[in-house]
């Protein structure tokens, strides 16, 4: 029995996830940001990897956990979104996208799904912000994050947050604060993408700043003064 639970110790794959992912209501509507790297335990896999799933043209998704499980299952969404569509002549609402991934999540709970998606997106009532989880969790709110550079991303978001920001400061807030996460997360990295939730849909804002221009853009903001482009030539 001994050797046969040692077997299985040695058998069993434990994968450690990293990632940062952030989405926050504001008066212009709803703004997701999100890093781009892919680990695989200690190893980075990507660092173009697209977290933002485009669902339809009004609803998005963001992945953290697993990517295969939620690449898999926001594509289901997605044509289960298309089907309702067709049937019905109208389109599902935010809470009900989201309520129907959360039926799977929990369908599926202790079975070894890596999941936390936000759903994001415009209806008919407005623009809604949601997070679910693998343990069929389903919360709505006015901010999140989530992944493993989460803690850091959030010290950004509660200091410099508000529900007044224009669509720039919007945008300026997200993009440092994800930054700041890749900064003191190592599982976080690459580029930064940016989407924005409105009335009429989304819009892609940006579609990857490399956090290594960041870093440098950041720090000649505070005047810190250093080697300048000589150091940044030697780090490529």
């Amino acid at each position: 029995m001994a050797q046969l639970k040692q077997m299985e110790e040695i058998n069993q794959i434990i994968f450690k996830h990293g990632t940062t992912t952030l989405g926050f209501v504001f008066k212009e509507g709803i703004l997701l940001a999100v890093d781009s790297r892919a680990s695989m335990g200690s190893f980075l896999s990507s660092e173009q990897v697209r977290k933002v799933i485009e669902i339809n043209e009004y609803l998005l998704g963001t992945m953290a956990g697993g990517a295969a499980d939620c690449q898999y299952w926001l594509a289901y969404l997605a044509n289960h979104c298309r089907t309702y569509e067709l049937k019905n002549g109208s389109k599902l609402s935010v809470a009900a996208a989201s309520k129907f991934l959360q039926g799977i999540l929990i369908g599926y709970r202790n079975s070894g799904l890596s999941m936390g998606c936000m759903i994001a997106g415009t209806d008919t009532t407005g623009q809604h912000l949601y997070y679910i989880d693998n343990d069929g969790m389903r919360l709505k709110g006015d901010i999140f994050s989530v992944g493993s550079g989460s803690t850091y991303a959030y010290g950004v978001l509660d200091n410099h947050y508000r529900y007044d920001l224009s669509l720039n400061e919007a945008v300026e807030l997200g993009v440092r604060a994800i930054y700041h996460a890749t900064h003191r997360d190592t599982a976080s990295g690459g580029v930064v993408r940016v989407y924005h939730i409105h009335k009429d849909g989304w819009t892609k804002v940006h579609d990857g700043i490399d956090v290594v221009d960041l870093h440098y853009k950041f720090a000649q903001q505070k005047g810190l003064v250093g080697d300048g482009d000589e150091a940044k030539q030697r780090l490529f």
